[in-house]
């Protein structure tokens, strides 16, 4: 272990990885980011017919989510395999899986199953819909759980259709949710000595992440609709033209005084149909007119400068080119480099939260598969006769 990986508040716990596609690898990759032992358990190359944009082990969709691990193949299922495996598990702080539910009970490695060889075990379990229930079976893609969760109908231009978002946000969610439960997991086990099973789903995942609108109707019975670039209560919110490029402001509340002085139309506040929080949100696309009559005669960069100064939340519409070039990404260091051995030094995508003043660095690109299955076996006690007699039997 380097000392970069040493000094992590992770480091010191070893992760089996059974992850694939984007939810498990994306809770993997936080564990990793901050300092565990990554084990990335892959079947053997002559088992996978795999030929999804996952698979291509050079792409950037892999490297960004498959780093700072090792890798090993084992053969789930062979009798040798599903031994072998248990027998890692024995000393292993975590396991992370994203099977359809019934999968990992079928190969005799469900949490109950592991329990039993090592009772202070974390055993992370993510989904499309739950672990049970009456879709426990369908599989999970985030394109559907977006339109079951009902995101779809809220995003979009009123009256356009239903829009999916343009990330796989209910995969990534979950793999997040999934990846704080077994932190949890870890402190609780600190003081008890049990180990737990932490399960999330897309659905519920990408449900808990509708957060407001959500509560819009549990709480007050109203069914959200689609606002487009405006925010749904919050007004005035949204994209507004400017004499050359669109910008993007938020003004609802206390800053609507404060946008009306910037943009010379400080009458605005006392009109009778913009007067209050509410009578702004019945007369929107009025107001949005009257607004966008101002900043049209001056181009983006001086408005963005204005409503700074101004304390008006304000901003260009970047591309993601522009993203990454602009001064406050950088100074963040959302952009990592790791040197690969194949692809020389590429960047990827940095962590989302910081410790005081430290961030992650990546430490390693994606490995290749089984890169390091006889390393791995190694450190767990195995002898080269043992890793011979695991191949002699297409264990591994």
């Amino acid at each position: 272990m380097s000392a970069a990986q040493a000094s992590l508040p992770l480091s010191g716990y070893t992760v089996l990885d059974l992850t694939r596609n984007r939810s498990g690898p994306t809770c993997v990759r936080q564990l990793a980011d901050w300092g565990a032992n990554v084990i990335k358990v892959e079947q053997p190359p002559q088992l996978d017919d795999d030929d999804s944009p996952f698979a291509d082990r050079l792409g950037p969709d892999f490297q960004n989510l498959q780093r700072n691990r090792r890798s090993m193949t084992i053969n789930l299922k062979s009798p040798e395999g599903v031994a072998l495996f248990k027998k890692l598990a024995e000393r292993a702080d975590v396991i992370v899986e994203n099977f359809r539910p019934k999968v990992k009970h079928r190969l005799g490695i469900d949490y109950e199953s592991i329990k039993k060889v090592n009772p202070r075990i974390v055993y992370g379990s993510i989904s499309g819909y739950g672990q049970e229930g009456p879709y426990e079976d369908r599989a999970g893609l985030d394109q559907a759980i977006q339109a079951l969760s009902g995101l779809m109908s809220i995003t979009g231009l009123p009256g356009q259709g239903p829009v999916r978002v343009g990330i796989a946000i209910g995969d990534s969610s979950a793999g997040i949710y999934c990846a704080f439960g077994v932190v949890m997991a870890l402190l609780k086990r600190e003081r008890t000595g049990e180990g737990s099973w932490v399960s999330s789903s897309m659905l519920q995942a990408l449900i808990a992440m509708m957060d407001f609108q959500a509560a819009r109707w549990l709480v007050a019975k109203e069914v959200p609709g689609q606002a487009g670039n405006d925010h749904p209560t919050g007004i005035p919110t949204g994209v507004y033209k400017t004499a050359d490029d669109p910008i993007s402001l938020a003004a609802s509340g206390h800053l609507f005084p404060r946008l009306l002085k910037t943009i010379g139309r400080d009458e605005l506040a006392k009109h009778p149909d913009y007067s209050s929080s509410k009578l702004r949100s019945q007369n929107r696309k009025a107001l949005h007119e009257e607004i966008e009559r101002e900043t049209l005669k001056k181009p983006s960069a001086y408005w963005i400068d204005a409503l700074a100064k101004a304390g008006v939340p304000c901003a260009p519409i970047n591309t993601i080119d522009k993203t990454f070039a602009d001064p406050q990404v950088i100074k963040l260091g959302m952009a990592q480099p790791v040197e690969h051995p194949k692809l020389g030094r590429i960047e990827l995508v940095g962590q989302g939260v910081r410790m005081g003043r430290d961030q992650v660095k990546i430490r390693n690109a994606a490995p290749e598969r089984g890169e390091h299955t006889e390393e791995v076996l190694k450190e767990f006690g195995y002898t080269e006769g043992d890793i011979a007699a695991l191949r002699a039997a297409s264990a591994i």
